[in-house]
């Protein structure tokens, strides 16, 4: 009897598998992530297209630092990023506002609302992950994506940046309930530059970040499943320990990072990844997105995991349809 979507996840997470692997794949469509119910459509159209097995939300990455001041706006283009306007934390001032409760939590209310009508479209045999920024990355973000400045701010009043490091937690944690009641599965919970140990050590994630990451994912706990998304290179495997989640989505093509066996069987975790972000599935064949996706679960038998990239795959519009086909095809879709 044919597996579902739901089915291949719960065996998955107890390291395991069904009929076959689950697999999906996600990235930014950057002309529909500006209004609610084009988002909404697209992932839904998406997710039915390809047949994946769950769908991890791909909310607009500026939503989390809109709702403590920043400004973007659309860049005209599908293909480019949302361009700065207004950082919204670069300085003493804006986050003297930041921990002093400043907040619009419009941008996130349509973040939940996406959900609904993503959840409401899906069935319950695929489920739905909402994206959650680590509260570190949206400081990022409110720098304008300048860790130098970041990390300038954090040693020059550390006391205000964990005033609102923990401000902006509070806030991640109210997104979470909502995404929950909203319909989400759990959280995918993506930190990024900051699990880069050549940019913070661990030593000092665990003093700086940590506490915020777990009061922003107290929460999550009442999801079913969580997925912890390292991104970048030199990753601190540390944190699949210290926030565990029911996967852990890493690249493992990126330089210093460990294979999804070797996390697999270190942590007793279910691994998301495997897949390069660019290529195959932006630019070769699909003869090579199926060699690349058969080496992928020859590393781990299919046993714990998730068949996916290890990033987002952006601009989503550049991936490749036969590729994508491809992908599923190959985990045996």
């Amino acid at each position: 009897m044919p597996g579902t979507g739901w089915s291949r996840l719960q065996a998955a997470l107890r390291l395991g598998v069904a009929d076959r692997p689950p697999v999906c794949a996600w990235g930014h469509a950057y002309d529909q992530e500006w209004a609610v119910d084009t988002l909404a459509a697209a992932t839904v159209a998406s997710a039915r297209r390809f047949g994946f097995d769950f769908v991890k939300l791909q909310v607009r990455a500026t939503c989390f630092a809109e709702a403590f001041g920043g400004r973007w706006r659309y860049s005209g283009s599908p293909d480019a990023e949302p361009v700065l306007e207004h950082p919204g934390g670069a300085t003493g001032e804006d986050w003297r506002r930041i921990a002093g409760g400043e907040y619009d939590p419009a941008p996130l209310r349509d973040q939940v609302e996406v959900m609904r009508l993503v959840s409401h479209e899906l069935t319950a045999d695929t489920p739905v992950l909402q994206t959650v920024f680590s509260p570190g990355m949206v400081a990022w973000f409110l720098t304008g994506r300048d860790f130098n400045l970041l990390n300038s701010l954090l040693l020059q009043e550390p006391r205000l940046m964990e005033d609102g490091l923990a401000r902006i937690a509070e806030a991640l944690a109210r997104f979470t309930r909502d995404s929950l009641a909203a319909g989400a599965a759990g959280v995918f919970f993506a930190i990024n530059p900051l699990a880069d140990t050549r940019l913070v050590s661990r030593e000092d994630y665990e003093r700086t970040f940590l506490p915020s990451d777990r009061a922003a994912t107290a929460a999550a706990d009442n999801g079913w499943f969580n997925m912890l998304h390292l991104c970048g290179a030199h990753i601190n495997a540390a944190l699949i320990e210290r926030l565990p989640m029911a996967c852990v989505n890493l690249s493992t093509h990126e330089e210093g990072n460990p294979g999804l066996r070797e996390v697999r069987d270190r942590y007793r975790v279910a691994v998301a990844g495997g897949l390069q972000r660019d290529s195959p599935i932006r630019f070769e064949s699909p003869e090579q997105m199926r060699a690349a996706a058969a080496a992928a679960l020859a590393e781990t038998a299919g046993r714990g995991h998730l068949l996916t990239p290890g990033c987002s795959v952006s601009p989503w519009p550049r991936a490749r349809p036969e590729n994508l086909d491809a992908m599923v095809q190959a985990a045996g879709g």
